[in-house]
């Protein structure tokens, strides 16, 4: 079994839970997820299955989209509300105030990571450090928000369409929001709607995976690898070098078998005759060649 499904996770499930539970319902071992979703978090999980796990690489840098919900006035050590209060103000600003500082955001910011968070310092995950109490410096890292939409407010909440690069802590973007406005704030409800191509409207319900595997119906969980990468061109080596590919080797644009325009740097999907996807090359123009990327294929199990 090979593909990408795409889980609607629920709230109080970590992940890894839904990585197992998969394991459990596809009897498959290599299973693999592209950005990881809190325990406090729900929505659009794209899972990796079989080979396409290769691919968890190229998915993690996908932009992301979230609808999240924003508690003005209460601050937690988590910077959610799942953690302790560490601060309240009653104090709200109007809601003028709040558009401002909300749209001060979009655009390259600095987020320092939350203490509460995989990041690892000295070999050790800062979860696991504050856990023991202890709090340590972290490096401010940058990321980017290409939207913020305000779709609700009610004072203190703030219901947000945000969308980001990949490395952004949607928690940490509340809380500076929460700083900026001088009231303190933190994350109250998060769900993840799109990752890069892939939306959370298309996405079954664990429940639903199960149902299909015991109708014998997985296969139509299941989205080709390849239609991950629908943006990139296409080509398909001429008969003869197609073991090239096969082996991940270099082959040059006159090998193809009908040839194209092609960018310097620019990355192409290889198939060979029958449409099997091979993987992913990039065009070098100065050598008039394709040099691999990411191998998908694996050719032992074409004969």
């Amino acid at each position: 079994m090979n593909g990408i499904i795409l889980i609607d996770k629920p709230q109080g499930w970590t992940s890894h839970d839904v990585v197992a539970k998969l394991r459990g319902i596809l009897h498959e071992r290599r299973i693999g997820h592209s950005g990881t979703l809190d325990p406090l978090a729900t929505g659009l999980l794209v899972v990796f299955v079989g080979r396409a796990t290769r691919a968890v690489e190229f998915a993690e840098a996908d932009s992301k989209e979230y609808i999240a919900g924003l508690r003005l006035g209460l601050s937690t050590d988590t910077q959610d509300i799942s953690g302790n209060v560490i601060s309240e103000c009653s104090d709200l600003p109007d809601e003028e105030a709040v558009y401002r500082a909300v749209n001060g955001f979009v655009g390259d910011i600095e987020q320092i990571p939350p203490m509460y968070s995989a990041v690892k310092i000295g070999g050790k995950k800062l979860y696991e450090l504050a856990r023991e109490g202890k709090t340590v410096e972290r490096k401010s890292r940058k990321v980017t928000i290409y939207q913020i939409h305000i779709k609700e407010i009610q004072l203190p909440r703030v219901r947000m369409e945000v969308t980001c690069s990949k490395g952004t802590y949607i928690r940490t973007l509340c809380h500076d929001i929460g700083n900026l406005l001088g009231t303190g704030g933190c994350m109250e409800e998060l769900t993840r709607t799109k990752v890069g191509r892939f939306e959370l409207k298309d996405s079954l319900k664990l429940e639903e995976l199960r149902d299909l595997a015991q109708n014998g119906r997985l296969e139509d969980a299941l989205i080709p690898l390849d239609q991950m990468f629908s943006e990139l061109q296409s080509v398909v080596p001429a008969e003869k070098y197609i073991p090239k590919a096969y082996n991940g080797n270099d082959f040059f644009r006159n090998q193809l078998s009908e040839t194209g325009k092609f960018c310097s740097g620019e990355k192409v999907r290889v198939y060979d005759a029958k449409g099997h996807f091979i993987g992913i090359y990039r065009y070098m123009e100065d050598k008039k060649m394709f040099h691999l990327v990411k191998m998908f294929l694996d050719p032992e199990e074409l004969r």
